[in-house]
């Protein structure tokens, strides 16, 4: 009942007692917001607070949150030492989070102070047992590790016999026992000292996986691990040309910032404040250091792809939110320098990139760009880049201004808008072409890659032809490939400003055909390094947008073959050409809706209207997409999907969704990896890109076996992506495929359908049950057919809602399938609850709806009326008086009577009347009553 004075005037025990209130009608959050005021309150440590926190505990005990209640229950005993119920509240907190012998400890004191406990005796006996198999396990464990030891720090052992070791100590790493006890026995200093020596790489590689392990949710371990090595020796064990050395101590440092951060390595995962907070000079130091070194002129290409890897993945604001001081400490100038880097100054104090170094610093500017959110951080991010580019250009120096157009068709690639407004100044684009007019090769290149970056907005694009293109025109004759390929690429975008619209055309008739076949050449010619082919790629990534082009690339197994291949090398810079490549001839893009009357009114106004080319109508899309397919896109696709850019990861789920809108493609998708490289992009990446995503998943789970598409706890983590496409803002096909999808998951198991009601989706699904679009309302149904079986669900129907009375309604659906699944559904609720029997004979039309079904045509929906019938008589002796006093019963004797009826049918008609009979509501033909029986005692 609600307090008669207003919350500000309540005191702290009105407020325990309100959270005691709570707490009985098991509304566990409304109790620890009562509790938290009564805390607040109380100004005075001492009996009465503990109690409050105590209580709290016991409410966050209820809602799984076991940290808190433990927090507060170790408060209560500070204040009140040796209490029972805080004693034991703790005990039970301390069992939850699997620290078993902290529990038995508890335990034990429960037993001392309060010997007539009851409760504690069966959780006493119970951890007696778990601690006595633990410390058993320990020992055990404590022997495997003296053994490992032995063998794997021993320099003179055999090499085969360390290795293993090693191994086994990655595995025993990963166990809460074997941890502790290497932890304890002192691995980290060991496997210190191991590596100044060791040569071996599979066992220096087992040796950094040990401690990747131990860092792993462990916060007092990964702190000392951290100040026992320190920053440093991660940096020196990144620093090498060995990909799987990297690649270990790259995860080793993420796992650091995840548990200083409570952040995992799951897509949506998001760090914990309160941990945020507590190691927040660590997190700083780690992320400070990590960008110091990305500019370190020792380090190596991989290291230092690495270490752009862990600030994109951990600056954003949705992580550790670190943009702004990153900007702060000039972090932005650092990664310019190093997008500025090219491998023809190769001097001593030349940094060491790779391939994709420049492509990961435009994803990472990017990514810090996407959290300047508001005009002042923007400017300031505009200002540091400004400060870098005028200290270069300060100097008279030609390498200066090669090393800013080069840093700047980075900026292009990432947060285009700042590239844009950098480009814009006065004087830099006559500068970049100025340089292309040259005839140094070099300056040519850079130029040239400039220009290609910046046609990507049409304002642009427009000065660009009136300027570039005759110098483009004269670069594609010089004699350089790298320089000629670069030029062809400027031609094809320049080329390919009219978009899909077929009747536009910048050059010539036939001259996007001929600047497809130059890129041909160079893409599958075998003399031609990747990073000629790549740009050969880029080149038709822009063509690909003429279908005429289209089609014959899609005939051309050599050319498409190689942009297969092109794709599997996992090279950063290849990314975007590739997949764009293959987004136009999957016309996957992003098409803009066609109003036939907006049309009609750009025809009048004289306005231009796009054109679609007949080679994109659907029948040529859907050849290409099986062409693609069978040519093994999907493994393509797959390897792409490694990407860090959420743009190109988009661009993948386009091409996934694409091909999975042809049914007899999806089990080739999932035969090789597709569904399982779907999911994260499912989960994190653009709005757009998610749903695609979520599209391409749910038409997977449509027309194949869950359990084959999404095995073990994937087809439970697949469930958030199709309730995504449970939106208004979605197209009434992604609704329908994700009701499909979800009606075929919720068939699955009583797992999966608890994921589901637990996120909150029964309302968006039962919220179409109400669409006047048939297939919408029989699909949402269907999922609600299935999702009865749970008994967490008949709950909410047994609520005080219309959910059954909308159930009854549908019942009587003009759509035969809706009926069925309703009726479906209905059948299976009243057959498990009592309160939804009661709550169908109280809907006003309940008698027509039965009429209906029992006397239906159809003999699957026939069926179900007479099971429904039966369940509500066997329910209970209200609602069968209820059946009785209306022509059902006649209806049930007819149906039993019938000679040619459905056995089934004529089955539970006669259990319902048999029931009817049970409650002496009814008498079979020829019985004596109670009043005319001569065996009754007078």
């Amino acid at each position: 009942m609600a307090p008669e004075k207003s919350d500000s005037e309540m005191t702290s025990q009105q407020w325990k007692e309100e959270g005691n209130a709570a707490f009985k009608e098991s509304d566990w959050e409304a109790a620890v917001r009562c509790y938290t005021k009564a805390v607040q309150l109380c100004k005075e440590d001492g009996p009465e607070k503990s109690v409050f926190l105590k209580n709290r505990a016991a409410a966050y005990l209820k809602l799984g949150e076991n940290e808190k209640a433990l927090s507060d229950c170790s408060t209560a005993l500070d204040l009140v030492p040796d209490d029972p119920k805080s004693l034991f509240r703790r005990c039970q907190a301390l069992e939850a989070l699997d620290r078993f012998e902290e529990a038995y400890r508890d335990a034990r004191q429960v037993h001392t102070v309060d010997p007539g406990n009851k409760a504690i005796q069966p959780i006493l006996a119970r951890l007696h047992g778990i601690v006595q198999e633990r410390l058993k396990l320990m020992s055990q464990t404590s022997n495997k590790v003296a053994k490992m030891f032995e063998i794997a720090f021993d320099m003179t052992a055999d090499k085969e016999k360390r290795e293993v070791a090693l191994n086994n100590m990655v595995v025993l790493a990963r166990e809460n026992s074997g941890s502790q006890v290497m932890f304890k026995e002192g691995v980290v200093s060991k496997i210190a000292s191991l590596l100044k020596l060791e040569k071996n790489e599979q066992i220096f590689l087992g040796a950094v996986r040990v401690i990747g392990e131990l860092c792993k949710e462990n916060l007092e371990r990964t702190k000392s691990i951290l100040q026992d090595l320190g920053v440093p020796w991660f940096l020196d064990i990144l620093n090498c040309q060995k990909e799987h050395q990297v690649n270990a101590a790259q995860y080793c440092l993420q796992t650091i910032l995840n548990t200083l951060s409570g952040l995992t390595n799951k897509p949506d995962s998001k760090p914990k404040p309160e941990l945020c907070e507590m190691n927040k000079s660590e997190i700083e130091t780690l992320l400070t250091c990590l960008l110091f070194s990305v500019t370190s002129r020792t380090l190596s290409g991989l290291g230092r792809d690495a270490i752009i890897e862990l600030i994109m993945r951990n600056v954003h604001y949705s992580a550790l939110d670190w943009a702004s001081r990153l900007v702060e400490i000039r972090g932005l100038q650092r990664l310019m320098e190093v997008a500025s880097e090219l491998k023809e100054y190769n001097y001593e104090s030349s940094m060491e990139i790779t391939d994709s170094t420049r492509s990961l610093v435009s994803v990472c500017l990017a990514r810090i760009y996407e959290n300047m959110y508001y005009d002042r951080a923007r400017q300031d991010f505009i200002s540091n880049i400004d400060d870098y580019v005028k200290g270069k250009l300060i100097t008279p120096e030609l390498e200066s201004k090669v090393r800013v157009v080069v840093a700047l068709t980075s900026l292009l690639l990432g947060p285009l808008d700042v590239g844009n407004n950098i480009v814009a100044r006065d004087g830099m684009m006559e500068m970049i072409l100025v340089m292309a007019g040259t005839d140094d090769i070099l300056q040519q290149k850079v130029a040239c890659e400039c220009i290609i970056a910046a046609s990507s907005k049409k304002d642009k694009i427009k000065s660009i032809i009136a300027q570039g293109v005759n110098i483009l025109k004269k670069l594609y004759q010089s004699k350089d490939d790298g320089i000629r390929v670069r030029a062809l690429v400027g031609l094809c975008k320049l080329g390919s400003s009219g978009g899909t619209d077929a009747s536009i055309r910048p050059f010539a008739d036939g001259a996007t055909t001929k600047l497809a076949e130059a890129c041909r050449r160079f893409l599958i010619s075998p003399s031609k390094d990747v990073d000629m082919r790549r740009w050969a790629a880029e080149g038709l990534s822009y063509l690909t947008l003429d279908a005429d082009v289209k089609e014959k690339l899609i005939a051309d197994k050599a050319a498409i073959q190689a942009l297969i291949e092109l794709a599997k090398t996992g090279n950063q810079a290849a990314v975007y050409g590739v997949v764009t490549t293959f987004v136009n001839l999957c016309n996957a893009y992003e098409k803009q809706e066609v109003i036939p009357e907006m049309v009609e009114l750009a025809k009048f106004a004289k306005h231009h209207i796009p054109e679609d080319h007949e080679l994109d109508d659907p029948d040529f899309v859907s050849k290409r997409l099986i062409v693609l397919a069978n040519e093994g896109i999907t493994s393509a696709l797959v390897a792409l999907s490694k990407t860090e850019s959420h743009n190109s990861k988009e661009l993948i789920a386009r091409i996934f969704n694409a091909i999975c809108s042809e049914p007899d493609l999806r089990g080739l998708v999932v035969q090789q990896g597709g569904a399982k490289a779907l999911l994260p992009m499912a989960l994190e990446g653009t709005e757009k890109g998610m749903r695609q995503a979520s599209q391409a998943l749910a038409r997977i789970g449509i027309t194949m076996n869950p359990e084959v598409a999404f095995p073990g706890q994937r087809n439970v983590e697949v469930v958030r992506p199709m309730i995504t496409l449970l939106h208004p803002e979605c197209s009434a096909l992604e609704n329908f495929e994700s009701l499909l999808a979800l009606c075929n998951l919720a068939a699955l198991n009583e797992t999966v359908r608890k994921r589901i009601i637990k996120e909150q989706a029964v309302a968006k699904i039962e919220s179409y049950m109400f669409e006047d679009h048939d297939m919408l309302r029989r699909a949402a149904t269907q999922v609600i057919t299935n999702l009865i079986l749970s008994p967490d669900l008949v709950k909410q129907y047994e609520g005080k809602n219309d959910k059954t009375k909308y159930l009854v309604l549908l019942s009587a659906d003009e759509d035969l399938d809706t009926a069925l699944a309703a009726a479906g559904a209905l059948a299976q609720l009243t057959a498990v609850s009592k309160k939804c029997c009661r709550k169908v004979v109280d809907v006003e039309s309940w008698q027509e709806t039965m009429r209906s079904l029992l006397g239906n045509p159809d003999s699957g929906l026939q069926f179900r009326g007479v099971y429904i019938t039966n369940n509500l008589m066997q329910s209970c002796k209200e609602v069968a008086e209820r059946l009785i006093e209306t022509d059902i019963m006649e209806i049930l004797m007819a149906l039993s009577l019938l000679e040619d009826g459905d056995e089934k049918v004529k089955k539970f008609a006669l259990e319902a009347l048999k029931s009817a009979e049970e409650w002496k509501l009814i008498k079979k033909p020829g019985a004596v009553s109670d009043e005319e029986n001569e065996d009754d005692v007078e």
